[in-house]
């Protein structure tokens, strides 16, 4: 297996505490500094089918954003299927496995400059089938930068938890990162998050403040996750969503709680609260108004920027659909609407539960990414350590 192409794995203390998001940012930060960067995720949980082959979600996205050249099933060699660990239990076949990740790894460094090797949540993460994070990273003789929740006391608890199984398969961990830092308490976590890593001999790389635009959904993501589907889908479905209420109360009163990128979730029989929304593109915030109605009013970006539209969406609960005539004003208006068969709280909730995941094409996410790693982890002071 090659040995030479410098490499690190990035691991997590959880599942969502950024692991992806560190990974691109860092992509971008190190092809600035050293040119050609391969990747792999060496087993991934949740996947795509792209020519017959399972490959990773995440690695659509780095490859999406990065072109890496290296084959799609090198960067994501283990597909872990709904029955992969029980069949693995009844045959286990490890050394198949090993084979195929390290070849993958050569396959996913030829003529790279440096490798980013992305695991799957905390160290023990895989374990049942003898790939845990930590035998993997020992595996492909990387050493580790572990990326956790914002915190002193809890992110450090579970730090040292991952650091044991790392220890024990004889792996470095060269540093953390601390994410989703309350902005206001930065400076404090960063003092004594440093300090306290300290005294497990770890080093902290880097405080990333909680950034709303990273958590904030897409029309299209909430439309996947509760079952619905675009009766209107205007050039704007891909707008970010950044307040969600139902609208249970009169039309009077729903116009005054608008801000800018709320979704509307109502029954399909409401049209009094259905026409409130439509016409929201006359309003400015707090219902006075607005002297002209222009899609491109507000902030300047993607597409997928709402700006300044007070209602950047309307789901319709309860496979309840309005008059035809409030059909036709729909078809006729620039806000989404998606009608859902769930009812407006069961909708809600799963909105409030969603994992809200980076997405290939997110330009103005993907570019927020990169400059909050540049910003708020300390690169070179890595790549010193990993020299």
């Amino acid at each position: 297996m090659n040995n030479v192409t410098p490499r690190v794995f990035v691991a997590a203390t959880r599942q969502n505490d950024g692991k992806t998001t560190t990974a691109l940012g860092l992509f971008g930060a190190l092809k600035k500094r050293l040119g050609r960067i391969g990747y792999i995720k060496p087993v991934g949980q949740r996947f795509v089918e792209i020519d017959g082959k399972q490959i990773d979600e995440d690695i659509m996205l780095i490859d999406d954003t990065f072109h890496v050249q290296v084959p799609l099933e090198d960067m994501s060699p283990i597909a872990v299927e709904p029955d992969f660990t029980r069949r693995y239990i009844e045959h286990a076949n490890n050394d198949f496995f090993v084979r195929r990740l390290q070849n993958s790894f050569d396959r996913a460094a030829w003529e790279k400059d440096f490798v980013i090797i992305e695991g799957t949540g905390h160290a023990g993460v895989g374990s049942v089938f003898d790939l845990s994070n930590a035998r993997v990273a020992s595996l492909l003789g990387a050493k580790v930068i572990i990326v956790s929740g914002g915190g002193i006391g809890k992110p450090i608890d579970e730090v040292a938890l991952n650091k044991a199984l790392f220890d024990k398969e004889g792996v470095e961990i060269v540093g953390v990162i601390l994410n989703k830092v309350l902005p206001e308490k930065r400076a404090y976590i960063e003092d004594f998050g440093r300090r306290g890593l300290a005294r497990l001999g770890i080093d902290l790389l880097g405080t990333i403040p909680d950034e709303s635009v990273l958590a904030d959904p897409e029309l299209t993501q909430i439309c996947g996750s509760i079952h619905g589907k675009f009766i209107h889908a205007p050039p704007h479905v891909r707008r970010r969503v950044r307040h969600v209420m139902i609208g249970a109360m009169s039309s009077g009163n729903v116009v005054d709680e608008f801000r800018p990128g709320t979704l509307i979730i109502t029954p399909g029989d409401r049209e009094d609260i259905i026409l409130a929304a439509l016409s929201s593109h006359f309003l400015k915030p707090g219902g006075e108004p607005a002297a002209a109605a222009r899609e491109d009013d507000g902030e300047k970006g993607t597409a997928g920027d709402p700006g300044n539209a007070l209602v950047t969406g309307i789901i319709l609960s309860g496979n309840l659909r309005p008059h035809d005539s409030i059909m036709d004003l729909i078809r006729a208006s620039n806000v989404p609407v998606i009608a859902s068969p769930l009812e407006s709280y069961a909708i809600a909730s799963k909105i409030n539960s969603m994992t809200v995941k980076t997405l290939p094409g997110d330009t103005e996410k993907i570019a927020k990414i990169q400059s909050i790693i540049e910003t708020y982890v300390e690169v070179d002071r890595l790549l010193e350590k990993l020299r």
